[in-house]
């Protein structure tokens, strides 16, 4: 069986690998501290073998890792400098002998404000955040890499990520839950375990290009919300106009805020055949209702 490699053993990556990891024969992956990295590494979970990766040098043994891999999972975000696991690694990912395919895990922020308009892959990506420019910049370089390596290179556009110990119920119960009212604005969600099934699916197709991979409903912010306290039966948050409450948001949560727009998953469905599990937040969070809304990560 193939070689599983995943630059950033984050949330998303760290579902994935619980999900499908008996794929691969072998399975590693990187994080930023050597502390998580011995936990990690502990019998019992499924990886192989978690190295450090700093984001600005590779170690020895993520070169030797680097060329037994057969396929990429890339999740580390990029910085102002570019991406920086093609800045420390990409001379050795070009010269890996057995790469077969690459899944570089982006965002449907980079397609930036649409006035609420649909996108697909192919509307234009004006991304207006600091940080969907750096993204957007990091994914044609990745798709530079494909073409210069000879590696088919997906690129996941991700849309809102929720799910086990990161979602409305838990935000509710812990006190945090906002209900923000802004006319016209809507977002996309996805979760996590949909997610994990269009890795494996970019996985088995080699696929090449780039996949939204967003639920089937883009809603109000408050929606959700709303949607779980009738979950667990209490009340609401009341509703917070954006006017008032801007103020007291974080220069992050304004940026989005300051997009509209609408994703299409036609693509993830008709060229990968991923079935979406959770095709709203109603499903999504009704499974997770079910498991008590807060359970952890399979891993930690």
């Amino acid at each position: 069986m193939p070689a599983l490699f995943c630059f950033g053993l984050g949330y998303t990556a760290t579902h994935y690998v619980a999900a499908f990891h008996s794929r691969f024969d072998r399975v590693m992956g990187t994080v930023r501290n050597s502390i998580r990295a011995a936990g990690m590494n502990q019998g019992g979970n499924p990886w192989r073998s978690v190295l450090v990766f700093d984001g600005q040098s590779m170690s020895s043994d993520i070169s030797r890792a680097i060329a037994d891999t057969n396929h990429l999972l890339v999740s580390v975000p990029p910085d102002a400098s570019g991406d920086v696991v093609l800045t420390a690694c990409g001379a050795a990912l070009s010269r890996a002998p057995q790469l077969r395919s690459v899944v570089y895990l982006s965002t449907i922020g980079v397609y930036g404000n649409h006035d609420g308009a649909w996108v697909d892959e192919e509307s234009e990506c004006r991304p207006g955040a600091q940080r969907s420019l750096q993204r957007r910049t990091a994914e044609q370089s990745w798709q530079d890499f494909g073409t210069r390596a000879g590696a088919p290179v997906a690129i996941l556009r991700l849309a809102g990520i929720y799910g086990p110990g990161q979602n409305a119920l838990v935000s509710l119960k812990q006190g945090t839950a906002r209900c923000i009212s802004k006319p016209g604005q809507v977002f996309n969600r996805i979760h996590v375990g949909d997610i994990t099934c269009a890795i494996d699916a970019a996985f088995e197709h080699r696929a090449h290009g780039i996949f939204n991979v967003s639920d089937d409903e883009p809603s109000p912010p408050e929606d959700p919300i709303a949607f779980a306290a009738n979950l667990l039966g209490v009340e609401a948050p009341p509703k917070i106009p954006f006017s008032e409450a801007q103020a007291s948001l974080s220069p992050f949560a304004l940026s989005f805020y300051a997009e509209v727009k609408r994703a299409k998953n036609e693509k993830l469905k008709s060229v990968l055949g991923v079935r979406l599990q959770f095709s709203t937040y109603r499903e999504g969070l009704a499974a997770l209702h079910r498991d008590c809304g807060s359970r952890k990560m399979p891993v930690v």
